[in-house]
């Protein structure tokens, strides 16, 4: 079947092969409570007092990269990406992502990253930049070739810190700490509250 990627900002996408269909799109006020929900099904309670969260904290995500991975009207995968300056380079910052624990194994999480780096380099955005496992970020181009002079506010492992140029020497010369520098987050209006899901990192 085919699911039909749509992140609603008039950049043209390929139909994605898969087993289950499902739509990606940019995200809405209305995905909140069942992002939150999947977040916390993903991360655990303590998912806040993460390193990578100090940099997300307060800010609002980059301009069209906020995206949600919905199947019948039900969201299973969330990806939001954040602007940083890497050592005085401007750059993304990638996660969470997140997947429902039920759609493990059906490209969900590989159509959000496809889709959002796209978006990203389309916007003109130089590189992307993650704390993750190397080996699966490794099929969509992260290395930890230029991040090896970058820190995090907090502790972190460094083989995890990986990136990717979208423009060639985007982090040539890296160094220094990794600082948040999005706009202030406005703060979205009290909602019911989401049933909880389960989720694949």
């Amino acid at each position: 079947m085919t699911a039909v990627l749509e992140a609603s900002l008039a950049i043209p996408t390929a139909p994605l092969r898969t087993a289950v269909p499902f739509v990606i799109r940019a995200e809405r006020a209305s995905d909140v409570p069942a992002r939150e929900a999947l977040l916390d099904a993903c991360f655990g309670d303590n998912r806040h007092e993460r390193t990578c969260q100090r940099l997300r904290d307060g800010r609002a995500p980059a301009t069209g990269l906020a995206l949600s991975a919905v199947r019948d009207g039900q969201l299973i995968g969330t990806l939001r990406l954040w602007h940083v300056s890497a050592g005085g380079r401007d750059a993304l910052m990638l996660g969470p992502l997140a997947v429902d624990r039920d759609a493990r194994g059906r490209g969900v999480g590989a159509a959000l990253m496809d889709e959002a780096l796209a978006i990203a380099e389309a916007r003109g955005h130089g590189a992307v930049i993650l704390l993750g496992d190397a080996p699966y970020y490794a099929r969509h181009g992260f290395t930890a070739e230029k991040t090896a002079d970058l820190q995090l506010p907090g502790p972190f492992e460094r083989e995890r810190l990986l990136g990717r140029e979208l423009t060639t020497g985007a982090l040539d010369g890296a160094f220094g700490m990794i600082v948040a520098t999005g706009a202030a987050e406005r703060k979205p209006r009290r909602g019911r509250k989401a049933t909880p899901v389960s989720c694949a990192a």
